[in-house]
């Protein structure tokens, strides 16, 4: 099958493209320059240069590769911005699904997020709506999150990947990472928020297992929603961090979600089940 991975370099992509190329896909990465080419020609990839802001650019590479499949792992994560997150998710895709609709490409496979659910007691299943009410800055995610997934479902096949939070290597939850560092300057605290995990290689795996899933958004996330004073403690140990302080109450929206329908319709198995231990396997040396 002939993919066009878009986000190919991030995080996920570096994990995703070899496993595509390991299942004997013919896969072409789309980046803004030729910095990684190196890599991805290393890994069996084609480079394919440019700007996923810039829709002619977008045009032109979709014309040269012709797609049969898009996988979307657009972000925007080097700095702390919903707003240039947010233009990614609402430019970014429509370009992307536009130059889908130019050459034939039939089927998206799209990066959104498990933790933009409407407020709820319990972790929340793919049939709860988005928390179109939030306020802001959440608004900002949840309205991106929303655009993208209404736009990529204008193609005949859409696969909506609403991944937890990401950890492990070259994440914000690493020990390098935004977030390590300020566990590690004791920074965060311990709270009643729930939240889902998702180990970084899952994440790329359930991408390449969605080739072949059915249309419709679905949680890629581990086995166990758990609040901040259960995981925090947990994380700051194995980095080599102090203590958390513990802070009762929670955020708006920050329930969790349920990957049941991932496991049990689909198949899917993570990886790393469990937070528990994907923190102890990903940074304990």
């Amino acid at each position: 099958m002939k993919i066009i991975v878009a986000g190919g370099t991030g995080v996920i992509g570096r994990s995703m493209l070899p496993r595509l190329v390991r299942e004997g896909h013919e896969v072409f990465a789309m980046t803004r320059d030729n910095k990684f080419d190196e890599f991805l020609t290393g890994v069996g990839v084609t480079p394919v240069h440019a700007d996923a802001l810039d829709n002619n650019a977008v045009l032109a590479a979709f014309k040269k590769v012709q797609p049969e499949v898009v996988i979307h792992q657009l972000t925007s994560l080097g700095s702390v911005n919903l707003e240039d997150n947010a233009k990614i998710r609402v430019i970014g895709t429509r370009n992307l699904v536009d130059a889908s609709k130019a050459v034939g490409t039939k089927k998206i496979i799209a990066q959104s997020l498990a933790f933009t659910y409407e407020p709820g007691s319990i972790p929340a299943t793919e049939d709860v709506p988005l928390d179109f009410e939030a306020p802001n800055p959440r608004k900002i995610n949840v309205d991106g999150v929303a655009t993208l997934e209404s736009t990529v479902a204008e193609l005949p096949e859409y696969v909506i990947l609403r991944y937890g939070l990401l950890y492990g290597p070259g994440t914000w939850y690493d020990k390098e990472g935004m977030i390590g560092q300020q566990v590690l300057k004791g920074q965060v605290k311990a709270t009643d928020s729930i939240t889902s995990f998702l180990h970084v290689e899952d994440a790329a795996q359930a991408a390449v297992e969605a080739l072949k899933w059915p249309s419709g958004p679905i949680n890629i996330v581990d086995d166990e929603p758990a609040s901040g004073k259960e995981w925090l403690p947990v994380f700051a140990s194995v980095i080599g961090a102090p203590e958390p302080e513990k802070a009762d109450g929670s955020e708006r929206g920050e329930r969790g979600a349920s990957n049941a329908k991932a496991k049990k319709e689909y198949g899917w198995k993570p990886i790393y089940p469990t937070w528990r231990t994907g923190f102890k396997l990903s940074f304990e040396k």
